[in-house]
């Protein structure tokens, strides 16, 4: 896992150790700026990849033998010595939970260890957390538009950036709160629901119902010799049927012939899953659709007709979903490819990692543009809630400084507002972060896929309205202890 990094990490690496800071002690941070898609949250994702990742960190001689390779041939036989040597053990992190609801310029997690090795570890965590969170929040984000009952299909593997993101955007767009995913590895390996229709193809490669040679079998109780279910559907066909179908021009071919096979599947026992639509307007042919469908249920006595679920797909987008939901519609199942797994309204979270603190002094990048700063120093992070259990800020305190309590009148500064005091009580306070790595081992259980998918919805559903808001939600503020600000403020004079 060691080679997956950036070349200057290895060159920055080599700085460390000729001039021998190699094992100061050093912590740095995993976050973004600016919440994406223009909304105010994300849901961090990937920190099982990253932890696995921390694992398995080391140079394997291979490994060494290459960057003795590319490196400059002046570079100490030494060098690669210590890196053949190098593992995680000396590194802790703590995190939020997968799933959490994140918001900018608070970390995702935060590493401690040794100098060189937190430095090297920056490409590595970012590739494993950036696009992971990225995949997560964009599902969260359809499923908040569809509302709690619609399915929800992933059907993105054509589409996607390779396997390596195909299979990634499968898992994370179900912790983003997808029900069921088209790609059948991804099934395999995480244990994601999959779900599927069929192809335009398999239709067009059928010219006439003779080359359709289908029997069906009875259900095991009902016994008797297999059915031939094209004959059964064209009986169907033949009754009163078509008249029933008539002033529905534009479904007379696919929309007859469904309920035609779905009733001699009925007859015999069985039950239709569902039809899916993938051209027009899905909206209103949904409607119509459900209409023939109830009509059909009503007309031959089967009940459960009328309630047959029907699927979308083509192209869906976040303004697909806005405008089922303006339209109206009789939608149950919605299957989304590219608009989910290539996040074209934002290609990338554009997580950093930046270092906060070296060999005990706290550290912070200077810059002309406020958004673009540090804050320097090891700390602790809290989730402050108000009495209808809503969260209303996150808290950033230096390590050192005592837990918050719930009912405490606390004195904070909110970023952008730095020059302004405000006096902030919370109802509840709850440490984000946990441990999750030290002594070269995962310290904490990891749950499952599942459960983080239930921890991301959870986290999701506390949000007040006004924050979860997908266009124009309100600023959700993140504010530091007037002892972290007056840290941040002297580091700011001294270093002018």
């Amino acid at each position: 896992m060691a080679p997956l990094a950036d070349l200057y990490q290895l060159t920055m690496a080599y700085g460390h150790w000729r001039a021998g800071r190699h094992r100061a002690p050093a912590a740095a941070e995993l976050f973004f700026r600016r919440g994406p898609f223009g909304g105010a949250l994300a849901l961090a994702a990937g920190l099982a990849e990253g932890l696995r990742g921390l694992r398995a960190f080391r140079f394997s001689a291979a490994d060494v033998a290459y960057l003795r390779s590319i490196l400059p041939s002046t570079t100490e036989d030494a060098f690669f010595d210590y890196l053949a040597t190098l593992d995680a053990s000396e590194v802790t992190v703590t995190a939020v939970p997968e799933g959490s609801v994140v918001f900018a310029r608070v970390p995702f997690l935060q590493v401690k260890g040794p100098l060189l090795v937190v430095q090297l570890l920056e490409t590595t965590l970012l590739c494993l957390v950036n696009y992971a969170s990225l995949v997560a929040t964009n599902a969260a984000r359809f499923r908040l538009l569809a509302g709690p009952d619609m399915k929800l299909m992933e059907m993105g593997l054509r589409r996607a950036q390779g396997p390596d993101g195909a299979l990634s955007a499968s898992k994370y767009s179900y912790i983003g709160g997808f029900d069921c995913t088209s790609n059948i590895l991804a099934g395999k390996l995480y244990g994601i629901p999959v779900r599927g229709t069929i192809a335009h193809s398999f239709i067009m490669s059928f010219t006439s119902l003779e080359e359709v040679q289908l029997r069906v079998s009875l259900p095991p109780l009902a016994g008797g010799e297999p059915v031939d279910l094209p004959s059964l559907a064209k009986r169907w066909l033949q009754r009163d049927f078509q008249g029933l179908l008539d002033t529905y021009c534009v479904r007379r071919s696919g929309l007859p012939n469904f309920c035609a096979v779905a009733l001699a599947l009925h007859q015999l026992g069985y039950r239709a899953i569902g039809v899916r639509l993938d051209s027009g307007d899905l909206a209103r042919q949904s409607k119509e659709i459900r209409q023939v469908l109830r009509a059909c249920g009503a007309h031959f006595q089967v009940p459960w007709f009328g309630t047959i679920p029907i699927g979308v797909s083509n192209d869906i987008s976040e303004q697909s979903l806005e405008e089922f939901s303006r339209e109206g519609s009789e939608i149950n199942m919605i299957g989304v490819g590219t608009n989910l797994v290539t996040c074209p309204l934002q290609p990338s979270l554009g997580c950093v990692y930046k270092l906060v603190e070296v060999n005990g002094s706290p550290c912070l990048k200077l810059t002309e543009d406020e958004e673009k700063m540090t804050i320097p120093g090891t700390k602790t992070i809290y989730r402050l809630y108000d009495a209808a259990g809503h969260p209303f800020m996150d808290l950033m305190a230096l390590e050192e400084e005592p837990s918050p309590s719930a009912g405490q009148e606390l004195m904070v500064r909110v970023l952008g507002q730095l020059g302004e005091t405000s006096k902030v009580v919370a109802t509840t306070v709850e440490p984000l972060h946990r441990m999750y790595f030290r002594d070269g081992q995962v310290c904490e259980p990891l749950p499952s896929l599942l459960e983080v998918r239930n921890h991301a919805q959870m986290s999701l559903s506390l949000l007040s309205p006004a924050h979860r808001r997908l266009h124009n939600p309100q600023p959700y503020p993140v504010a530091v202890t007037e002892k972290l600000y007056h840290l941040f403020t002297r580091l700011q004079q001294a270093s002018q």
